[in-house]
């Protein structure tokens, strides 16, 4: 059933154009004499695994906040306003989110910032972030690592210091929305390299990464 699914979803014009690159790369990396391993995951997989990794960092996060700001100590947020700004929050911190992915990554990439793009997945109105250039590894991993840390431990270490409860909320709803990252991450990390050289591509539709190692 799984992959009956898979062949019938219907790819978008940006998904269909990433695909050409990916075969073209595909090919190409193939020529030089590597060969290609995919490493995905399917989206419901993904969701469920993503809250199962991240959970012990949000509780853990959870537990340094209350440490540091006992619970009689915190301020109740009454005010309309600081609601709304924690709505705008989300939608803001999801768009920098990608933006710190595309950053990172195009420092690395060979077109540099010509090979990231951004989107909006319109059905979930999801931005999402690409990278249509094979990476190292470790240039890989540090760019789909980066936006967790930043938008998410960085602002719950903030949020922490400035005993600021709706900043935290975010830096969790940030750490949790890391979690198919590090998915993806501990996929990369598990890849056992025969010792050839090795690249990684962002998979253009699925969920997940292609390794290309040289034979």
């Amino acid at each position: 059933m799984a992959k009956k699914e898979k062949k019938e979803r219907k790819l978008t014009p940006a998904e269909l154009a990433r695909r050409e690159r990916y075969i073209e790369i595909s090919e190409r990396l193939a020529e030089e004499g590597y060969k290609k391993t995919e490493l995905t995951v399917g989206v419901v997989k993904a969701n469920i695994l993503a809250y199962i990794v991240m959970l012990p960092f949000v509780v853990a996060a959870l537990i340094i906040f209350f440490a540091v700001n006992p619970i009689d100590g915190l301020e109740t947020p009454s005010n309309l306003d600081k609601y709304l700004m924690f709505l705008l929050g989300i939608i803001v911190l999801a768009v920098v989110h990608e933006g710190i992915h595309g950053l990172t990554w195009g420092i690395f990439a060979e077109g540099h910032f010509k090979s990231i793009q951004f989107g909006i997945i319109w059905k979930m109105l999801t931005p999402y972030c690409a990278c249509c250039s094979p990476l190292k590894r470790w240039q890989y991993i540090l760019g789909s690592a980066m936006p967790t840390i930043i938008c998410g431990f960085g602002l719950a270490a903030a949020a922490t210091a400035l005993a600021d409860f709706l900043m935290f909320a975010l830096a969790e709803l940030m750490i949790l929305g890391g979690g198919g990252d590090f998915i993806i991450i501990c996929k990369t990390l598990a890849y056992k390299s025969g010792g050839g050289e090795l690249l990684f591509y962002d998979h253009p539709y699925e969920c997940g990464v292609a390794a290309f190692e040289k034979q």
